[in-house]
């Protein structure tokens, strides 16, 4: 039985696509661009078979693994990298690394104001502590946006000349905040700012939703540490789990111990027949993070030939996979979120609700009918249940399913 989608919604959606051609262009030159970023990683560290085989139990002499690490590490011009499937998921990766460089008495800063909700329980902002590195002694500051929601860089600069300051977070992407997502340029000119006055600070960038958007990547214009998640864009929809932290050697080394233990760091940790799945995710991502732009380009046009405000607007240069729709009405949210799930290849026929999810301060709604769970890129929107009523839709792993997804939400909020 085909989609019920009615004529009135698939000639807004020809409306929009016949208005996105140079869009389009721009994104898959830049898929082609680091495609051959990929292949040229893959090619110079000789990938065979053999880095296919898995291991188990204490999972010493991975050949497999270990080469994986070099191969991200060389894609995001690092001296290191370690890519794992022992990483939950990116907070996991994310808080490996702020424990592996801060220790007791140490003050962190967050750059760009509240870091996404489920960091904040590791901090200490939010939470009974317990595990924090709050409770390990490490203070916390942040800086918040300006108000025009844009990153406040004298206020930056003032707080990284504090006394103990050792760690500046930077979260690339907007995560539940109405600001725009970070340019690796608008990064630049942070790491900018921040070395002017305090050069040995490390400078940490949570990837998340970022990772080949663009033809560059933090690392590239300065960053010490990235980190970020398997399930998102680096692992182009095949990687089962897992996350990464790339950059410096002795801060990698540093937060393997936290991965594992002091003693052991990356020297354990099984691959279980995983590799073959990371390496063929991370050789399809460049690919497959165009076609959930598109999506998200798409999803834009839509919306806004529907009356309401997509933040990127439809025709902004992109610097993540999240595009963001005000929605303004919590209905309006579940009845977006119901038209999501209705076009997912899994559990289609499901209908989302808010629910109390681990580490958020109100309820959430997340439409999600993906192949791995919680794979944000594939097609998934979520929005706290909370004014402003904005959700944020993010993947796709083709562009042709994902604007069919949009489509049937376009679908829903018109019934």
């Amino acid at each position: 039985m085909p989609l019920q989608i009615s004529e009135r919604v698939r000639a807004i959606g020809a409306q929009a696509q016949a208005a996105l051609t140079e869009q389009f262009a721009r994104i898959d030159e830049i898929a082609e661009y680091n495609t051959q970023k990929v292949l040229s990683a893959f090619q110079n560290h000789k990938v065979a078979e053999a880095y296919f085989q898995g291991t188990t139990g204490y999972g010493y002499d991975d050949i497999g693994r270990e080469a994986l690490g070099e191969i991200y590490a060389d894609i995001f011009g690092t001296e290191d990298a370690m890519v794992r499937i022992n990483f939950v998921n990116g907070t996991h990766a994310i808080s490996c690394a702020l424990y592996g460089v801060l220790r007791p008495g140490d003050v962190l800063v967050s750059a760009i104001g509240a870091p996404y909700d489920t960091l904040q329980g590791v901090i200490g902002i939010t939470g009974d502590g317990n595990g924090s590195l709050k409770e390990f002694g490490v203070t916390y500051r942040q800086v918040d946006l300006t108000p025009e929601d844009t990153p406040d860089l004298p206020g930056i600069v003032q707080a990284v000349q504090e006394a103990h300051v050792k760690a500046v977070l930077i979260q690339r992407s907007r995560g539940y905040a109405t600001r725009a997502s970070l340019s690796v340029k608008a990064i630049d000119e942070i790491i900018r700012a921040i070395r002017s006055v305090n050069p040995t600070v490390y400078i940490l960038v949570d990837n998340c939703y970022g990772e080949f958007v663009e033809k560059i990547e933090p690392p590239q214009v300065g960053a010490d540490l990235i980190m970020g998640s398997l399930i998102k864009n680096p692992g182009g929809g095949l990687a089962l789990m897992g996350g990464y932290i790339a950059g410096r050697k002795d801060l990698v080394e540093s937060a393997a111990m936290r991965m594992t233990v002091p003693g052991i760091g990356r020297e354990c940790g099984a691959s279980l027949g995983n590799n073959r799945a990371l390496y063929q995710g991370l050789f399809l991502a460049p690919h497959t993070v165009a076609q959930a732009t598109k999506t998200a380009v798409f999803a834009a046009k839509v919306m806004e030939l529907m009356g309401y405000r997509a933040d990127p607007a439809s025709q902004d240069i992109r610097h993540d996979i999240i595009q963001m729709i005000h929605l303004e009405k919590p209905e309006a949210v579940e009845r977006f979120c119901k038209g999501i799930q209705s076009g997912a290849p899994v559990d289609s026929y499901v209908t989302p609700v808010p629910w109390d999810m681990p580490g958020y301060d109100c309820p959430v709604i997340m439409a999600a009918g993906a192949f791995i769970q919680g794979a944000s890129i594939e097609l998934s929107a979520d929005a706290p249940m909370r004014p402003p009523y904005t959700v944020y839709m993010q993947g796709g792993l083709t562009y042709e399913s994902g604007k069919l997804g949009i489509l049937l939400a376009a679908e829903e909020l018109l019934r």
